[in-house]
């Protein structure tokens, strides 16, 4: 039975969001107040229900209920406690109620720290969450039930997916989780303000902290997934182009342009119909991510189901959403006003530069990522795009943004000096020839490569000490209390992590070494000052798999500097096989080892070895973007009262526009970068 009240929650939350997206909304159009007053008590008792029917699934799976069909496929016996925690995401039903369970959390959010905005205004805006909610709440009872019986009973279940049962499956999904429908919060503000026609930069002061901490959300579950993958797959990548990583990378590019575009409207009162635009797009992805993964229509290691019912709901959920946003706002976008006009040089320009670049870097990874799609629909064969085509175009279109970015904050709003702030930016240059003494030192003798690890090396220079410069030069020239906001140490942070993720990819790229060698007993292979002594295998016993561990040690001259043990694992209820690389982390360089198959008689295995120097600044880069972020949603400045006149009504932009100040407030005010 309880499984069956699991269900039953489902349903009424279902109830429960009908009533909340229906009613608040009739009550804003109307001026009910009673109507407006349903939108919180609806949003409580959903979230109750959700968490409930939450609740229920993870107690199925904790108490080895094997009646329950999902608990079946993707639980055993044999699974540690731990991992059956996280198998209620691990698959199509409960990742689906993992979804809706963070939008419900977003929900109860907004509702909570909302009180101080206008009445009709957040009811709008809950009255769209719950419609959200409604749609996947449907597609749950009507095509995705976690809590359907199996009969008969099995003895045991399937077990979880080897490649799920790892560390990162307990922190990845609910952070990119997070991300991902955070932004169907800068969506409902986005639609709030449309069905309201309440389009002055009221809504967009309201909607920043939330749009910052999705971001914030998003960045970190994209860099877990990266980390996730690079020690798992036993390949030693961090970024595939898979798919479905695309499907998160779309949201985040757009959600990035967003973030800029946001700051411009709040401060200067311009992009506003480009801001709106945004905020729809940015969950428009996200949904259509939602769709790619669930739909099975394109072939990804993170694909759950293939279900064409399932594909269809989406879909014409996808059209709904999109469809009806788009229209709503070419009827009410006539009526937004165009805000100031600025110079060529200006802070807005290189702003506006920023949103072109990554906007379009968005749609050349969607064009990527369907066209195997189309090509199939139109019977043109089949069609693969793969890293060389993403690699070279996102360089193309990012490196405008890279050489721009450290003008941004020195730049004035409306008509700036790109003289005054080169002059500024000067000293950056100096640095240049120890970029090249850089690159000499991480290539050695390979003189062939320097110039992709000096590119790499300047690039990363530029840009961290231009944010090093502005940083000394907010301490020379800023009053004493304005220095360093929370919104501007955000956006400090965050292009210094700009600066530490280039030099992570770049460095990584050009000057990683690899080897894939055969190794007895006793047998060393030396890459650079490091040998790689192969001490042979054993067998080793876990919960629930056996393997053969191989003992590596590393050696610089005579001394041991690590000891690995990778493992090559079969799992006891599908006999699946599994790499577990072994590495060696370090801030400055990685070793990673990796075993492959046993080849001969003489206790011999095929070994993948790797060094990869600054690998780490990759993640560390994502994580200082992440608090940026962070820092900047803190920003008690962003929290002023909805019901001051000067920004609770229509047409009070001009109370929100700041003057010509040389001194810039947004939190990510440069031209663009991933923070």
């Amino acid at each position: 039975m309880i499984p069956e009240l699991g269900q039953f929650a489902l349903i009424l939350a279902l109830l429960l969001s009908a009533a909340q997206c229906v009613l608040p909304i009739l009550g804003a159009q109307l001026r009910n107040r009673a109507l407006i007053a349903v939108a919180r008590p609806a949003v409580a008792g959903q979230a109750v229900f959700v968490v409930l029917a939450f609740t229920i699934l993870t107690y199925a799976f904790v108490t080895q209920d094997f009646s329950v069909a999902y608990v079946a496929q993707n639980s055993n016996s044999l699974l540690p406690w731990y991992y059956r925690c996280t198998a209620v995401w691990g698959a199509h039903e409960g990742s689906m109620l993992l979804w809706v369970l963070v939008l419900n959390l977003w929900t109860v959010a907004v509702a909570a720290f909302s009180r101080r905005l206008p009445d009709d205004f957040i009811a709008r805006v809950l009255g769209v969450l719950g419609f959200v909610s409604f749609g996947f709440l449907l597609f749950m009872v009507l095509t995705s039930n976690p809590f359907l019986r199996a009969l008969p009973v099995p003895a045991d279940g399937n077990d979880l997916n080897p490649v799920l049962q790892d560390p990162g499956m307990i922190v990845h999904p609910p952070m990119l989780y997070m991300g991902f429908v955070g932004f169907s919060v800068a969506f409902a503000f986005a639609i709030a303000a449309l069905l309201g026609g309440n389009l002055d930069v009221a809504w967009v002061r309201w909607a920043r902290p939330w749009t910052n901490v999705a971001w914030s959300f998003l960045t970190l579950g994209i860099a877990l997934g990266s980390w996730w993958a690079y020690y798992e797959l036993g390949w030693g990548g961090w970024w595939f182009w898979d798919p479905v990583e695309n499907s998160s990378f779309m949201p985040w590019l757009v959600g990035t342009a967003l973030i800029h575009s946001q700051a411009v409207t709040e401060k200067r009162g311009s992009f506003r119909a480009w801001t709106l635009l945004l905020a729809i797009f940015a969950f428009s992805l996200s949904l259509l991510g939602t769709f790619l993964v669930r739909s099975g229509v394109l072939t990804s290691v993170h694909s759950f189901a293939a279900d064409p019912k399932r594909g269809l709901f989406i879909l014409s959920f996808l059209a709904i959403v999109i469809g009806g946003s788009l229209l709503l706002y070419a009827l009410r976008a006539p009526k937004v006003a165009g805000g100031e006009p600025f110079a060529a040089a200006s802070r807005e320009t290189l702003l506006l530069v920023n949103n072109l670049m990554f906007t379009v870097a968005a749609a050349m990874v969607l064009l990527g990522t369907l066209f195997p799609m189309i090509g199939d629909a139109f019977d043109l064969g089949r069609i693969s795009v793969g890293p060389p085509y993403f690699g070279f175009m996102f360089v193309l279109l990012m490196l405008p943004v890279v050489l721009l970015l450290p003008f941004g904050p020195f730049v004035k709003w409306r008509s700036g000096d790109f003289k005054a702030a080169f002059a500024r930016l000067r000293p950056s240059l100096y640095v240049l020839p120890v970029a090249l003494l850089l690159a000499a030192w991480l290539r050695g003798g390979d003189v062939s490569a320097w110039g992709r690890a000096y590119w790499g090396v300047a690039a990363s220079l530029w840009v961290g000490l231009g944010i090093v410069l502005y940083a000394l030069h907010r301490w020379r020239t800023a009053p004493r209390g304005r220095r360093y906001t929370p919104e501007m140490l955000g956006m400090i942070c965050a292009h210094f992590g700009v600066a530490l993720f280039l030099a992570g990819v770049l460095v990584v790229e050009a000057t990683s070494v690899e080897k894939d060698v055969r190794l007895a007993p006793d047998q060393s292979v030396t890459i650079g000052a490091l040998a790689f002594r192969f001490d042979g295998v054993k067998d080793a016993q876990g919960p629930n798999f056996r393997a053969q561990q191989g003992t590596i040690s590393v050696l610089e001259g005579d001394k041991v500097v690590a000891t690995l043990h990778p493992q090559k694992r079969i799992y006891a209820r599908n006999q699946q096989p599994q790499t577990e690389s072994a590495i060696d982390p370090g801030l400055f360089r990685d070793i990673y080892v990796a075993l492959g198959e046993p080849v001969g008689d003489d206790g011999a295995w095929a070994v993948r070895v790797y060094v990869k120097p600054f690998v780490r600044w990759i993640w560390l880069g994502a994580l200082f973007m992440m608090f940026g972020g962070l820092l900047a949603a803190s920003d008690r400045r962003l929290r002023a009262s909805g019901r001051d006149p000067k920004i609770g009504e229509a047409g009070s932009a001009r109370d929100r526009i700041e003057p010509d100040s040389p001194i810039p407030h947004s939190p990510l005010p440069s031209p663009g970068s991933p923070a």
